[in-house]
């Protein structure tokens, strides 16, 4: 089924491991096959995955665009049972996200990492507050 595209004015788009920036107007097109894409919002560059969970976040991201390798799925589940050495808490978030990379279904386990990474800040400010 094809998809259609909406971009804001230069706005970016990786698709596989192209990317695309819109020019100056909004615009809009359509995917008519199966591929990977993730907007730019939905990107974290190395140089901001400043905490646990947005690296996992960016993990997902390498695995999702280009093709999983088992170095990629290794790392993926080292950091996992890190997270969960470390917050015994984030155990929903954490079984979600590895059960969607089993089944190759790598965009929902990077919805679902956006959720763990809020749930990450919202700890990190619980913490900041108690002190």
């Amino acid at each position: 089924m094809p998809l259609k595209i909406e971009l804001k004015p230069f706005e970016r788009l990786l698709i596989g491991g192209t990317a695309i920036r819109n020019g100056s107007r909004r615009s809009s097109f359509v995917i008519e096959t199966v591929t990977n894409f993730l907007r730019e919002s939905d990107i974290i560059h190395e140089s901001e995955a400043d905490t646990a969970c947005k690296r996992l976040y960016l993990t997902l991201t390498v695995l999702y665009l280009a093709e999983p390798t088992q170095e990629a799925e290794d790392l993926l589940v080292r950091q996992a049972g890190a997270l969960l050495e470390a917050a015994p808490s984030m155990a929903p978030y954490i079984s979600d996200i590895l059960g969607f990379a089993a089944e190759r279904e790598f965009y929902r386990a990077l919805k679902r990492c956006k959720d763990l990474i809020q749930y990450e800040q919202s700890l990190s400010d619980r913490l900041a507050a108690s002190e």
